[in-house]
């Protein structure tokens, strides 16, 4: 890899291509150099234990690309990341995680940006390619999202939403407004995290518990107990204005972007909502649609910190 690989060198001792000051031992660090990694801030209570859908890690490596996606998931999980490349306009951003790679003897690189460009299959790149082992799912289970409702936080789920670019719009959106968990269902046409979703989400799906449930009807009938789980459709549905709410949080149901939910998944939501346009158009992309709704359904309290931006 050549440039700023660490190897056979101690941190701060003439390794070209670290940004900042000389790296030293941060809270957290083992004696040794590798540090121990640890997730960014997340609710300290405990949960039941969720089984991961596979063994993620020895897969393909994904490629995160621009700064807010690569600076969000060394928040999140540092250990998934194995490469960097960035062009010199990033160098002081990426410090920290520069030091974190030193001391874990993972490479980085400054780079022009043609090979960037090569590195991340794509134009789009932001600047910043981290090039990450892939994070594994985790098994959805109903039992475990009845502990997150009395939080009265909403949950998202997605049966059937191909585009990997709206289903990063759509975690991005989700992260912004405070939506910590998603749902993904076993449909044959469901998108899963990606190298363009994470692109678009920019750092959106790191912010985000991500979950599948590949019987997802039953899955949602266990849940209306404890949550109103809501579908949206075209056609035969009420407004959003209508939909009576109690004290449950909402279980948001988003379905593909040319069928809509699959008929048995929208006999188990309890309410299916639409949103009224003017009838220009048809209807709004799925990932606006999400936008519109998450804001609408999310329980009171849940705003941003941040002013939006475009």
């Amino acid at each position: 890899m050549g440039v700023g690989d660490g190897r056979g060198k101690r941190p701060g001792t003439g390794m070209r291509g670290l940004p900042g000051a000389r790296p030293s031992a941060r809270p957290g660090s083992r004696p040794g150099g590798k540090p121990s990694f640890k997730p960014g801030n997340r609710d300290s209570r405990p949960e039941p234990r969720q089984a991961p859908v596979d063994e993620a890690r020895g897969e393909k490596l994904m490629r995160v690309a621009g700064l807010p996606a690569v600076l969000a998931l060394h928040a999140t999980a540092p250990e998934r990341i194995e490469k960097l490349f960035y062009e010199p306009v990033h160098k002081g951003a990426l410090g920290d995680l520069c030091v974190t790679l030193a001391l874990a003897r993972r490479p980085y690189k400054i780079v022009a940006g043609p090979e960037l460009e090569k590195i991340a299959g794509t134009a789009m790149h932001g600047g910043v390619v981290a090039l990450a082992q892939p994070r594994a799912l985790l098994r959805f289970d109903p039992a475990a999202a009845i502990i997150w409702a009395a939080d009265r936080e909403m949950i998202l789920v997605l049966d059937g939403v191909g585009n990997p670019h709206n289903l990063g719009a759509i975690a991005r959106t989700a992260a912004f407004l405070g939506v910590r968990r998603l749902v993904l269902s076993g449909h044959t046409g469901q998108a899963l995290p990606s190298d363009a979703s994470h692109r678009v989400a920019k750092g959106g799906l790191e912010r985000m518990e991500i979950y599948r449930a590949d019987a997802l009807p039953n899955a949602l009938m266990a849940l209306r107990k404890h949550y109103l789980v809501v579908g949206t459709a075209l056609q035969q549905a009420q407004g959003l204005d209508a939909l009576k709410r109690d004290a449950r949080p909402v279980a948001l149901v988003l379905g593909n972007e040319e069928d809509g939910l699959p008929r048995a998944t929208l006999a188990a939501c309890e309410a299916v909502v639409t949103i009224p346009g003017s009838g220009l158009v048809q209807s709004l992309n799925v990932a606006a649609t999400a936008a519109i709704l998450m804001h609408g359904l999310r329980a009171p309290g849940r705003a941003p910190d941040r002013p939006a931006r475009g």
